[in-house]
């Protein structure tokens, strides 16, 4: 597993509870945004991504996360996300979210590439996906 992409989160008293931690949710809207950058930043964006490959989506199938130590207002979230595998219909990727050394959340996304065929949409093949985010940035 390689670190692909770090996306910094500035944590607002509107991310937290009335405890003053982070609601939970939060960290999965943290990880959607951080694939998305991602994609912004490799390849143009999921929009542009969708056209080239006649997609309607990128889309999530699976998610889970562990918290591990809470983050609270205040505190800048560095998020990274990682590609662990390629599979021929799904894409698995990890995120860690750590504030300073202090690993607070990581979870775990898989990813379809979601295209209509026969007027179902359907899972398409990953490898014309990552041909596109494997290629140098323009």
């Amino acid at each position: 597993m390689s670190a692909v992409f770090t996306l910094e989160v500035s944590i607002s008293f509107g991310h937290c509870d009335p405890a003053g931690i982070v609601f939970y949710p939060n960290y999965f809207r943290w990880f959607d945004r951080c694939f998305h950058t991602f994609l912004l930043h490799r390849a143009g964006g999921h929009r542009l991504l969708c056209e080239k490959l006649q997609a309607k989506g990128i889309g999530l199938m699976d998610l889970q996360a562990n918290f591990t130590s809470p983050a609270m207002e205040g505190d800048l979230m560095a998020l990274t996300l990682s590609i662990d595998e390629w599979r021929d219909k799904v894409l698995l990727l990890s995120y860690e979210g750590r504030i300073g050394d202090r690993v607070v959340v990581q979870g775990h996304e898989k990813r379809g590439l979601f295209q209509m065929r026969d007027g179902r949409l359907r899972a398409g093949k990953m490898a014309p996906l990552r041909a596109l985010l494997e290629a140098d940035p323009a």
